[in-house]
């Protein structure tokens, strides 16, 4: 059985994370200490207008995923790079693609495309699209990502956008394009795995939460791997080695100083594993830059050890 990868969750996104995590010295502080500890991705998610009210309410601080990625990339060498996630209803095609393949190309193809639908009505209006477009608009998203990635010279076009002529666009490193993964636990987020996703995000959570994500609720294991399941067989069905999908859960932050804590946490991750998951997100100490750095050296031989 292979271990689990595991990927940071960039401390800002913690809500009680004091504003230091915005610093650049700091930025690049975590993200190095990420790689030499051994993470083996670091993510940022994207919220370019996020209200108040959600602020208030368990949200939290936010940088521009791929600017802040592409400056992570400039300090480290080897540590993935994975937009966790972006909106893609928000952008046009084109110049998401060039702002992917861009963070591609300069950190050396270390890029992981982790997407979603987006949820806040409000940011929605705030960058001018249609909330109730926003599935139709992922959809088209994808296809024309794809298409623009394998296949950059031939135009493509969409609703209100279109490309009328041969283009002249760098390819990303990756090939045939960076690996695109899907956030989302709703039958359309495990349908896009199939056509598109070389990894799925699924979130095990209560419903009450569920809903405020808009997604249908996968609030166990045991569901969490009968959807996986079916996620496979499908796979095969088009084609597609089940083997190679690769499946990233969330670890609730764990106190590394509680040994009942870090038990659990270890068998929560030793039955996820065993039930197909393959990345992990960890959740540090948001409290100040250096408890965050003391907790990502800790955390491997903690939680992995």
């Amino acid at each position: 059985m292979t271990s689990l990868k595991f990927t940071l969750e960039y401390p800002s996104e913690i809500p009680s994370a004091p504003d230091d995590f915005l610093l650049p010295d700091v930025v690049r502080a975590v993200a190095t200490a990420a790689e030499t500890a051994g993470f083996s991705a670091v993510a940022l998610s994207e919220h370019p207008a996020p209200s108040a009210k959600w602020r208030d309410n368990g949200g939290h601080n936010t940088l521009d995923p791929i600017a802040a990625l592409g400056f992570m990339a400039a300090a480290t060498s080897t540590i993935r790079l994975l937009t966790n996630l972006i909106v893609l209803p928000f952008h046009n095609p084109y110049q998401i693609a060039k702002s992917l393949t861009s963070l591609d190309i300069l950190s050396g193809g270390r890029l992981i495309t982790g997407v979603g639908a987006g949820y806040l009505r409000s940011e929605f209006s705030a960058v001018g699209v249609e909330f109730e477009d926003r599935a139709r608009l992922f959809d088209e998203a994808l296809d024309a990502i794809t298409s623009i990635w394998t296949d950059p010279a031939t135009p493509v076009s969409g609703d209100g956008w279109a490309a009328t002529s041969e283009l002249w666009l760098q390819r990303p490193v990756q090939t045939p394009h960076p690996p695109i993964w899907i956030c989302g636990n709703s039958r359309a987020a495990l349908r896009r795995v199939v056509a598109h996703g070389a990894g799925w995000m699924p979130l095990i959570t209560p419903k009450v939460f569920a809903s405020v994500i808009r997604t249908r609720a996968i609030e166990t294991p045991e569901q969490f791997s009968e959807i996986l399941t079916g996620l496979r067989a499908d796979l095969a069905a088009t084609g597609r080695d089940p083997d190679e999908l690769d499946v990233q859960i969330v670890l609730p932050h764990t106190d590394l100083d509680d040994a009942a804590a870090v038990r659990a946490a270890r068998e929560y991750l030793a039955d996820l594993r065993r039930r197909g998951a393959t990345w992990v997100v960890i959740h540090v100490d948001g409290s100040s830059p250096e408890a965050a750095v003391d907790y990502i050296f800790r955390a491997p031989d903690v939680l992995f050890g």
